[in-house]
């Protein structure tokens, strides 16, 4: 299996291991656009793996923060009392850069800079820019993209004026 990111057009494929596509979704990367620089709130490019699987069985909408769940459900209601919060829900693909210097390592790590393919509250929008670095999804997509993919499947996040190939 692999996982290719565009970011200029806001989907994820997902390809088994002969090159077929099986799934398609519509994400929400980085408003502030590419890059790796640890503190920039972009998405990373480049060869990327699912690094952990975080949250096997939690109820959809269920609250992460560090990875953790909190034991809330995310609701409007809770919202409304916390706003701001960067909402990560339902289940964490981690992501761990596979190219050093670029997304891997010292001040351009992936995994260090704590990016996840994550669920998403039903009213944050797909399709555009919006997220803080990580890729956002809706619960039901994250939920079947997660019982799909092992550790250690292979992401590629593709932007237009850098695109590697898998």
């Amino acid at each position: 299996m692999r996982i290719d990111i565009d970011i200029p057009t806001q989907w994820m494929h997902l390809y088994d291991d002969g090159g077929v596509l099986i799934r398609r979704y519509r994400v929400s990367t980085a408003k502030n656009g590419a890059g790796e620089q640890r503190g920039s709130y972009r998405t990373p490019r480049g060869r990327h793996i699912i690094r952990a699987r975080i949250g096997a069985g939690a109820p959809a909408n269920t609250v992460f923060i560090r990875r953790r769940p909190t034991g809330e459900q995310w609701s409007p209601e809770l919202a409304a009392a916390h706003p701001g919060r960067d909402w990560i829900l339902t289940r964490i693909l981690w992501l761990s850069g596979c190219e050093p210097g670029f997304n891997r390592l010292g001040e351009v790590d992936t995994m260090r800079r704590y990016v996840y393919l994550h669920g998403s509250p039903d009213t944050a929008e797909m399709g555009v820019p919006g997220s803080i670095g990580c890729v956002r999804m809706r619960n039901r997509d994250i939920i079947e993209l997660f019982d799909l993919v092992p550790a250690g499947t292979p992401v590629n996040i593709l932007d237009g004026d850098r695109n590697r190939a898998p």
